[in-house]
């Protein structure tokens, strides 16, 4: 029973560190493909795609890095939500689109909807036991 506790203890971590991957791969996309991301954002609409690109960046780079400390990860998590949400309907809109594209899009919507999910239970729960700023205790 000890040993089931004590590993159930280090889940919150591991979960923080899978939610972390996908944020830490689109943030080394935007570092060595912005123009890529760029034209990608003006083909969905987009205005002011230098500022929010460079928003984006930030918040996946900080966010990250609160996530996987688990310092303000609640509040780290509650910001990635919600641009995780607008990314989601912004860019991932396969209602609208046809084919491939549809399908590939599906995917990341959803794809993006679980990851909602888990980054909602941390705003909820907290990070977990093995958190930077934790009392100890």
């Amino acid at each position: 029973m000890a040993s089931g506790l004590a590993a159930r203890r280090e889940l919150p971590l591991a979960a923080r560190f899978a939610l972390s991957a996908e944020f830490v791969i689109a943030a080394l996309g935007k570092t060595t493909g912005w123009s890529g991301q760029k034209a990608y954002m003006e083909s969905h609409g987009m205005r002011m795609v230098g500022p929010l690109l460079g928003a984006a960046l930030v918040i996946e780079a900080v966010g990250t890095a609160c996530l996987v400390t688990g310092f303000k990860a609640r509040e780290a998590a509650a910001i990635m939500c919600v641009y995780l949400g607008i990314v989601s309907v912004e860019l991932h809109d396969f209602w609208n689109l046809t084919g491939m594209a549809a399908g590939t899009n599906e995917t990341h919507f959803f794809k993006n909807l679980g990851m909602m999910g888990g980054l909602l239970m941390i705003v909820a729960y907290g990070p977990g036991r093995w958190s930077v700023g934790r009392p100890v205790g």
